[in-house]
């Protein structure tokens, strides 16, 4: 029998604080992994590309995941499609999960992790945040971040003023004008966008400031100019991939001019932020064992709390 997760079994199921936490085991881990993730995406006949993410493996783990997307900007959700976890011993189709929602909740709380980490430290909760881009990503971010550090006010802009609107409203933040206000009002910043040319370059940032960039998982995409990347301590979460296809590839930058990688950091193999640094930048590409990492969790609280539709695909 196969589990079928929906959107709304998930969100019931995933809590953001026990997923950042499985995140950040797998950040620390993942790299003893014998088997390397494979990202494989085209372009296709339509307003929109498809990317396969496969397999998603973690050691002591006893299951894969493969993902397939399809990603159309103009649709909503923008992102559409289906992770299959797969028993690790004989291939059993253990579940098939809504793919929009577990890769919002993985992408963006693995972001709010990074962002964590990298920022400066803030024991008061006197930063100010701020989102350029507030869609579904965007959403989890700040909504993981919140679980990991407190904050103080929230600045967003949206390209659609409504739906900025909507999300400073549910935050308690405000509206502005554009990414360039956001960044010189906020102290940490958020962006989560589909720009093809760099939203915020190193005039529109201060000294201190941390920035997430989530727009630069796919050739082409741009959200920071290459003076900002080449000035800031660079975190990808995987070298080969960011100048493959992320944020090192769309500057014309190689793997080494990515000081670390998330997990470096949470290891201790690495420094991250010190007293002395400048800026900081988190951009990750998003890896296969991330979706395993939350699917394996959600499919196991669902079979301890009966959630979820059973039916048998080989009937």
């Amino acid at each position: 029998m196969t589990l079928i997760l929906t959107r709304s079994d998930l969100l019931a199921l995933f809590d953001p604080g026990a997923c950042a936490a499985a995140l950040e085991e797998g950040f620390r881990v993942a790299d003893r992994s014998p088997v390397e993730g494979v990202r494989a995406r085209t372009d296709l006949p339509f307003a929109g590309t498809a990317t396969a993410l496969l397999p998603g493996v973690l050691p002591g783990v006893p299951a894969y995941t493969a993902k397939v997307n399809a990603k159309f900007p103009g649709a909503r959700p923008a992102l559409r499609g289906v992770v299959c976890l797969h028993d690790g011993a004989d291939g059993a189709l253990l579940a098939l999960l809504d793919s929009a929602t577990l890769t919002a909740w993985r992408t963006g709380l693995a972001a709010a992790l990074g962002t964590h980490v990298l920022a400066a430290p803030d024991p008061d909760g006197e930063a100010v945040l701020g989102v350029v881009g507030a869609g579904a990503q965007a959403e989890v971010m700040v909504r993981g971040l919140d679980v990991l550090r407190p904050r103080g006010g929230l600045v967003v802009h949206d390209s659609d003023p409504e739906r900025a609107a909507v999300f400073a409203a549910r935050h308690g933040g405000r509206v502005l004008d554009s990414a360039a206000d956001v960044a010189r009002a906020a102290d940490t910043v958020l962006l989560a966008t589909w720009s093809r040319t760099p939203v915020l370059s190193l005039a529109d940032t201060r000294e201190g400031q941390h920035l997430t960039s989530l727009g630069a998982d796919e050739p082409g995409k741009r959200e920071l100019a290459r003076d900002l990347l080449t000035s800031a301590l660079l975190v990808v979460d995987h070298r080969e991939l960011a100048a493959a296809s992320g944020v090192l590839a769309t500057a014309g930058l190689p793997a080494g001019a990515a000081e670390a990688t998330l997990g470096e950091i949470l290891r201790r193999d690495r420094p991250g932020r010190t007293p002395t640094t400048d800026r900081t930048v988190y951009a990750p590409v998003g890896l296969p064992w991330q979706d395993l990492a939350l699917a394996w969790a959600a499919y196991a609280r669902a079979e301890r709390e009966g959630v979820g539709t059973r039916v048998d695909l080989l009937s």
